[in-house]
């Protein structure tokens, strides 16, 4: 089949103007024409502010926080497992309130600004709170906790508010839509794999509270965004009305979650995380501290987690170009079972299976991080195309972010359950006579969300799912406006966070 015709966009017109005619020379220069072209069309501080908030902040900073976090849980707070396992779960509730910051960002301007505070906010938390963690040697684990939350809701905020940024510049420049997402997957993923690939190194020559340190750059530079970023003032704002904007809002989303067509849909999210208990911290511990072992350097951690997140880079180029047509069922169907038989990697390299078939743990391993982080990521994209397209319209951006909260709180769920499961086996720091058994239970319970499938709809990502029942609720006209920003849009986010 030929290619369909299309109009040349605004895009096209200016990348062919721009660009040289030269072969060799325009492939070794089309990224730079490609980045001149979107400064120039949408403002260099706003790409300048996707490239920070989603490449240092979340890709880079996240990746070094990770593998920091765990060393800090290991070998300064000297906790076991099963308490890490809950610990993690509590850093990551900021994430779980995603529709306040978006909320607060979409309709509470600070003198006179939406976006550009909220930055400056952020910036500043995360500064203070890496700071305080970087500089106390014997910090009580509470204190540690509440620093680790704090550094978890600037980046949080942060992705919050550069999502409205780039909804909003969606909506103004339509046509550079697929570019500004281009460009927000690119910085997260090459952050992503440059800070896996230096976070064992960083750890192991500065320790993880110098690695904490070095998180007040990705910080400092939020704040940087904050006072840099062009946008317009607002002269007068009715604060009185923020109560209405908050009322509509919640009437809007009530109304769309009564819907059957969406609670089962949400329902199935938040059991399919829950159970799929996670035990990543008895993993950590086993692989690096266990004299059964493979007892992995910082360097090797940090290298398998680079390369898991090459696998997960994969699977969304799997999904985007061979499986995004196929119906939500038939897709979450294989990806479930899938899991189920990746998770059985896990079980052969703890009872040591992999050294009687003569391959090398560093190999297995490798393999193991790859082929795991592909399936999870070919299991989230199809639920991220379900949950936009749950979306009514007017409140998109806040109510995306809701059902982001719900997959975020049955992360949380599967990770305390996981704690609990460590626990009660008596998986410690030293002792991981049962842990093979909980890689088992895990990897039977990835089976149970099967029985829920009945709770998706059995359409395509083509075919609408929202009745004409919600999309003309009253109270779903009433968010709408010429001037509401409110709650742009994260659906064009395909990228889950």
């Amino acid at each position: 089949m030929g290619e369909e015709e299309r109009l040349p966009t605004r895009s096209d017109e200016l990348q062919e103007n721009e660009q040289p005619k030269n072969g060799i020379r325009s492939s070794c220069c089309t990224p730079v024409y490609w980045f001149k072209m979107l400064a120039k069309e949408l403002h260099w501080s706003f790409v300048f502010g996707v490239i920070i908030v989603y490449g240092m902040s979340q890709g880079l900073g996240g990746a070094l926080a990770r593998v920091g976090t765990e060393y800090y849980m290991k070998d300064v707070q000297k906790v076991q497992p099963s308490e890490a396992q809950v610990y993690s779960g509590i850093t990551s509730i900021p994430w779980i309130v995603k529709p306040l910051w978006g909320l607060l960002t979409d309709v509470v301007p600070i003198s006179g600004y939406q976006r550009r505070p909220y930055f400056v906010f952020a910036g500043s938390l995360g500064v203070i709170a890496m700071f305080f963690l970087s500089l106390h040697k014997e910090l009580h684990i509470v204190l540690a906790l509440l620093a680790l939350t704090a550094g978890s809701a600037s980046v949080a905020i942060a992705d919050v508010t550069v999502d409205a940024c780039v909804a909003q510049k969606s909506g103004s420049h339509p046509s550079l839509a697929a570019d500004m997402q281009s460009l927000c997957a690119l910085s997260s993923s090459i952050g992503a794999l440059v800070g896996f690939s230096f976070s064992g190194i960083f750890v192991h020559l500065i320790g993880p509270q110098g690695v904490y340190g070095l998180l007040t750059i990705p910080a400092g530079l939020v704040f940087v965004v904050g006072m840099l970023l062009k946008e317009p003032r607002t002269s007068s704002f009715a604060y009185e009305q923020i109560n209405q904007s908050f009322l509509n809002a919640g009437k809007a989303m009530w109304k769309t979650l009564k819907c059957p067509d969406v609670w089962r849909p949400c329902l199935y999210m938040y059991l399919s995380f829950s159970v799929s208990l996670n035990i990543s911290e008895g993993m950590f511990y086993w692989a690096t501290d266990s004299e059964a072992g493979p007892s992995f350097s910082k360097e090797i951690i940090g290298y398998v987690m680079a390369i898991g997140s090459i696998g997960s880079l994969l699977g969304a180029i799997l999904y985007q170009y061979g499986l995004k047509n196929y119906p939500f069922r038939d897709l979450l169907f294989w990806a479930q079972i899938l899991s189920c038989l990746s998770g059985m990697l896990d079980l052969a390299l703890v009872l040591r299976w992999n050294l009687k078939l003569g391959i090398p743990d560093y190999f297995f391993v490798v393999i193991d991080a790859s082929v795991s982080q592909m399936i999870g990521r070919l299991k989230w994209m199809p639920l991220l195309v379900l949950s936009s397209k749950l979306c009514p319209p007017g409140i998109e951006g806040t109510f995306f972010a809701l059902l982001m909260s719900i997959d975020n709180a049955g992360l949380l769920t599967s990770s305390w359950l996981g704690g609990l499961l460590l626990h009660i086996l008596n998986v410690t720091r030293t002792e991981f006579g049962k842990f093979w058994l909980a890689i088992l239970i895990r990897n039977v319970l990835r089976i149970s969300p099967l029985f829920l499938l009945f709770l998706v709809p059995r359409t395509d990502p083509n075919s609408s799912i929202l009745p004409d029942e919600v999309l003309n609720s009253k109270e779903v006209a009433e968010t709408r406006g010429p001037d509401n920003v409110e709650l742009v849009a994260l659906v064009e986010s395909m990228d889950g966070r």
